[in-house]
């Protein structure tokens, strides 16, 4: 089917309109990247079996063609997905069929005398939660993560390269003590690395410990060997993940929840940014640079829509929703295991793909943005009422009492002058020259505190 037809027939916009994301995150959440993790958790098992275990029918196995093992998951294609996915139609249960498949492998490989040990001591969930970890890992490692951190770092550029340009700040959307661009840009920099920081410290988790959790059916085969060490050292040493040593059936999904719930802080930064932009854009602090051929409106032709951040907006509702729903869900499971986790956890993908699209989206936003000077200029000149903080903060350093209602008479709800300011600082005879000096100099642009000072505070990387 042609690429365009086929993207058009999709019910999910990650696989047709932003199928972008498919390509980036497919590797480690398509229903081909589970069938693939669990023939690699199979392989290893099997693998660490060999190489841990005393047992006569293994101890057969001549270690330096471990690689051949191993490649059977290092190397799992299409081809092999569709060989489980046919074995899957009659089996109707998705584990077992990896498990047939590489017993057919073996059986071609000449190691039919391994195949007994093929998932041995496992139960299913052995398989996919060590399999859902590694999806988790890798799509965090490779594809969220670089993408969180390549936005946190276009925020920082631009918190340097705009430090020193003074905007009038607005609290409760009114007119407020001024700041400067690149602050305001770096304090959300600064965020988004707090979250980046949260998320990387949790431990990617699994178990490895049979039916209910207890190593019941592999103790029965090896009753004298220290299983919860030995699961520790497989989870921990051949999947490079983090060992659980108590759990029903199913790992908790707890560090899913804690990740899940990590992605929806981040997203609420992304957003609250993406919120801003279109607020400074609609007080045209910031421009947009038209783009040849690209429609603004379908009948205002003057209109550059600040869509990217709006699609952004709305991406990131449905990554949190989704995020939501499964920490929501996924901690929860009848005693020992029931199966609504499974259907739970094929929609991951989903939560870190809308995640993935809003940070794409808020890039390219700021792609097309540049600083309006003159606008920042024009507002602030405006604005010379917003010195009345200062001076009022003047005024109590000499015992003035009534220094905040003497300005708020002076001030609010009035348009002041800079000669409204000046004609009131100089008849103020309680102030020093150099304090009369301070606030006579004084302007909303030069009112800005340690902005351009805070805008160059190192971040960790």
């Amino acid at each position: 089917m042609d690429k365009q037809i086929f993207e058009s027939m999709t019910l999910c916009p990650l696989d047709g309109r932003y199928s972008g994301i498919k390509e980036e995150l497919g590797d480690y959440f398509s229903e081909f990247a589970l069938v693939k993790n669990r023939v690699f958790v199979e392989t290893q098992w099997l693998r660490f079996l060999i190489e841990n275990v005393d047992n006569e029918i293994l101890a057969q196995f001549n270690k330096e063609e471990m690689h051949i093992i191993e490649d059977i998951g290092y190397n799992f294609d299409y081809e092999g997905f569709m060989r489980v996915k046919e074995i899957e139609a009659t089996t109707r249960h998705d584990v077992k069929a990896v498990e047939y498949f590489i017993d057919e492998t073996l059986k071609d490989l000449d190691y039919d005398y391994l195949i007994s040990f093929v998932h041995i001591g496992c139960t299913s969930e052995d398989i996919n939660n060590t399999s859902y970890a590694c999806m988790i890992k890798n799509g965090l490692q490779k594809v969220w993560l670089p993408k969180a951190k390549q936005l946190r770092d276009i925020m920082d550029k631009w918190a340097n390269e705009h430090k020193d340009d003074a905007m009038l700040a607005h609290t409760h959307g009114q007119p407020a003590t001024p700041t400067t661009i690149g602050k305001e840009f770096k304090v959300y920099a600064y965020r988004m690395t707090s979250s980046i920081e949260n998320i990387e410290s949790i431990p990617i988790k699994a178990k490895f410990n049979g039916a209910t959790g207890n190593y019941s059916a592999i103790l029965t085969a090896f009753p004298n060997l220290d299983w919860p060490s030995l699961s520790k050292k497989f989870v921990e040493e051949y999947l490079g993940l983090t060992f659980n040593p108590l759990t029903t059936q199913i790992e908790s999904h707890d560090y899913t929840c804690h990740i899940l719930d990590g992605i929806r802080h981040f997203n609420n930064i992304v957003v609250d940014f993406d919120v801003d932009m279109w607020l400074y854009i609609s007080m045209e602090y910031f421009k947009q640079i038209p783009v040849q051929g690209e429609v603004g409106s379908s009948t205002m032709p003057h209109k550059v829509n600040p869509i990217r951040f709006e699609n952004s907006e709305a991406n990131i509702d449905m990554s949190n929703n989704i995020c939501i729903a499964l920490s929501n869900k996924l901690p929860k499971s009848r005693m020992q295991r029931d199966l609504s986790d499974s259907s739970s956890q094929r929609n991951l993908g989903l939560a870190f793909g809308y995640s993935l699209q809003a940070m794409n989206e808020t890039i390219n936003g700021l792609a097309k943005c540049v600083v309006n000077k003159d606008k920042l200029a024009s507002d602030l000149n405006d604005k010379w009422e917003v010195l009345a903080e200062p001076i009022q903060t003047m005024l109590r350093k000499y015992g003035v009492p009534d220094a905040y209602d003497t300005l708020k008479a002076l001030t609010r709800g009035k348009s002041i002058s800079r000669e409204d300011i000046i004609k009131f600082a100089e008849s103020l005879d309680m102030l020093s020259d150099e304090d009369r000096a301070t606030l006579v100099n004084m302007t909303p642009a030069s009112y800005i505190g340690k902005a351009s000072e805070l805008a160059d505070i190192k971040l960790k990387d």
